[in-house]
Formats: structure tokens, sequence, C-alpha cells
């Protein structure tokens, strides 16, 4: 039967990209999201290999839609992508508490519904999760975003551990600068887009492949020994440590 892979957030940038990957590989793919609309284009994108899930995963109630749409399949891949930075009001305490809560639902909530939610139907052994972090977990500033995908991380280590002895492995992806998305929409300067070029070693920008790539090898035949890891794709932005 062919394999089965679900990526929350699949419609936009590091989502839509690693799910053309997995269709290019022969998976199946379930692309989760929002946006009816967004999720119908990337598709149509994808190919027939594609199917959509409208839903907001970091919502306990939403999240049923997503298994449903498994049909009692296997889950071989699950990559958990979705998340966003949100900005806020925080001239008070509560909007401080409403921003942090709405960053940490959006990127973390998100993750641990979802897993939580299919961990029954995820391949054992052989499955895989994926978790979309950010260099803002490692050298901070995004405030509230940040310290959300620095969530991350410990969640997919407590998942590679709990996890490994059933055949499945769990690791985080940790990307830099990435254009060709949604993310910095309305906020990215030119100036800020060089700034970000020069502070990486290669001289340029990720683009939305980048990761993808990198998911390509941890669910292939080399990614197998791999698990409990924060997988860096910033171009030396950060280095590895």
């Amino acid at each position: 039967m062919t394999r089965l892979a679900v990526v929350t957030g699949g419609g936009t940038g590091i989502g839509k990209a690693t799910a053309g990957m997995l269709a290019g590989e022969g998976f199946d793919v379930i692309i989760v999201g929002r946006r009816a609309e967004v999720l119908a284009d990337a598709v149509k994108w994808i190919g027939p290999q594609a199917t959509a899930v409208t839903a907001d995963v970091s919502d306990p109630a939403q999240v049923p839609a997503v298994v449903e749409a498994l049909a009692g399949r296997t889950v071989d891949v699950l990559v958990n992508n979705a998340g966003a930075y949100i900005s806020g009001d925080e001239d008070t305490l509560g909007g401080v508490a409403a921003r942090w809560r709405a960053n940490l639902d959006s990127n973390v909530l998100s993750a641990v519904l979802t897993t939580t939610a299919l961990l029954p139907r995820l391949r054992r052994p052989g499955g895989k999760i994926i978790l979309t972090s950010s260099i803002a977990a490692q050298r901070g500033g995004g405030g509230p975003y940040s310290a959300a995908k620095a969530a991350l991380h410990g969640y997919g280590l407590d998942l590679a551990t709990s996890l490994g002895a059933e055949g499945i492995t769990a690791n985080v992806i940790s990307p830099g600068y990435i254009t060709d998305s949604e993310f910095f929409d309305g906020r990215m300067t030119p100036e800020g887009h060089q700034m970000r070029v020069d502070a990486s070693l290669v001289k340029r920008a990720g683009v939305p492949d980048d990761i993808a790539e990198t998911v390509r090898w941890l669910v292939g035949p080399g990614g197998g020994f791999v698990t409990g890891q924060i997988i860096n794709v910033n171009g030396g932005t950060v280095l590895g440590r």
C-alpha cells in the first residue's frame, strides 16, 4: 500500500514544499491548514496524491477531522509544521498573556494535539515525527515565538525518548531565514533581508526546498538511525551546539 504522510501548515511555504517533495517520493499526502482556498491551490500544485483537510490544529475540536481523513490508514510520516509569529498589544498584563497564549497555541499546542491524535495510527516500527522549530528558539529575538519554538525542542526529545522502543523516530528541524513563505509578509524590509543574508556563512537566504530536502533525508533510508535531534538548517547563521 502507498505510504501516507500528514503535513500541517501544508498550504504554503515550507509545508507546501515538503508535501510536494513527499508526493514526489511516492507518498499520499494529507495537507492540513486553516484556509480552504489556499489548501485547494496547494493540492493543484502538488498533484493527485494530495488531499486537504481544513482545520485549525490548535483547536481540540477540529483535530479529529484530520484523524477522520485517514480513513483508517496508517501514518508513515507526520510533519508538524503549523505555526506562526503572532504579534499583539503588550501594554497590559492581559495583552501579554493573550499574545503568549496565542503563540504557544499556534506553535506548540498545534503539534501536541495533532501528534497525540495521530499517535495510535503511526506506523510501528518505522513511523517518523518531524517538528518545525526556528532559529529564534536558539538565539532569541522573537519573544513568545522564540519561547514557543524552543518548547518544541523539549517536546521532540520527549517523543523520541518515549517512542524509540516502538520504532518511531522524532526529530526537530530548526530553519534559519527562509524566503518564499508567508512568515514575513508585511514585516520584511530590503535592509532586514540583506542583514539576514549577510549573517549567514553561505551568504544567501534559505528557501522552503532546503527544509523539504532535510525532511527527505529524515524520512528516507538514511534517516532511520536519527532520532532525538535538533537539526539546524540555517546557512551557518547559528552554529551547531
